[in-house]
């Protein structure tokens, strides 16, 4: 398996499960403006080795959610500024650039040292 992209979540903002029920997590690197960052996990931005594609995995504190989509920007994005949407919706067609989609299945309130890993299977 080759690694991807790997982070850990440095802080979560106040008001990040305001979004559970619509099965969104909005990811900021450290940076992220004071005005947003309580909508989000923030964390270390890293680069990105190689291409995050469709059927590749994202391990969010090691559960596994397959990828079912990927936004035109989302590469660009995490490696410049950490900024992306997860959408555990399922949605297999280009939806918003900046949004990851994953498969629809329940997900897990992550905590604070968290990883976030996307793999190639």
């Amino acid at each position: 398996m080759q690694t991807v992209y790997q982070t850990r979540i440095t802080q979560i903002g106040s008001s990040v499960f305001d979004f559970i029920e619509d099965k969104i997590f909005v990811l900021f690197g450290e940076n992220a403006p004071s005005d947003v960052a309580d909508y989000c996990l923030l964390i270390h931005i890293n680069d990105v080795e190689g291409e995050i594609e469709k059927g590749d995995v994202l391990l969010l504190d090691g559960i596994e959610y397959t990828i079912t989509s990927v936004g035109s920007k989302v590469s660009r994005n995490l490696k410049l500024l950490g900024h992306i949407t997860l959408q555990f919706d399922g949605r297999e067609t280009e939806g918003l650039p900046g949004t990851l989609y994953l498969e629809d299945k329940d997900f897990h309130k992550p905590g604070i040292g968290g990883e976030i890993k996307i793999i190639k299977k």
